[in-house]
């Protein structure tokens, strides 16, 4: 399932910034990096739930937000993409 991850960490202190960088490194594990603090990350239920855990340990809840938009399977009807960066496919094909 796809599932749209986005946050707001606040960096007006150190603690902030480096929970920021916790925060997308997790979600970099998980997904691909679409905007500024929003990824696409393909998962199963159990990564999710894994995922959603990890982050939510991460985020100061009383400065720090996070939010699911689960797309489901058939996301790809749900996505329209304008503008610079086009859009990749993480269902495709993928050379290293």
């Amino acid at each position: 399932m796809m599932v749209l991850i986005t946050y707001d960490v606040s960096t007006m202190d150190t603690d902030g910034q480096r929970r920021l960088r916790q925060v997308a490194k997790q979600c970099e594990n998980y997904g691909q990096r679409v905007q500024n603090s929003v990824f696409e990350c393909l998962v199963d239920p159990q990564q999710f739930k894994e995922l959603q855990l990890q982050l939510q340990k991460i985020v100061a809840p009383e400065t720090d937000s996070l939010r699911f938009y689960h797309l489901g399977s058939k996301w790809k009807g749900k996505v329209e993409h304008y503008g610079s960066k086009k859009g990749y496919d993480p269902e495709g094909f993928l050379m290293i």
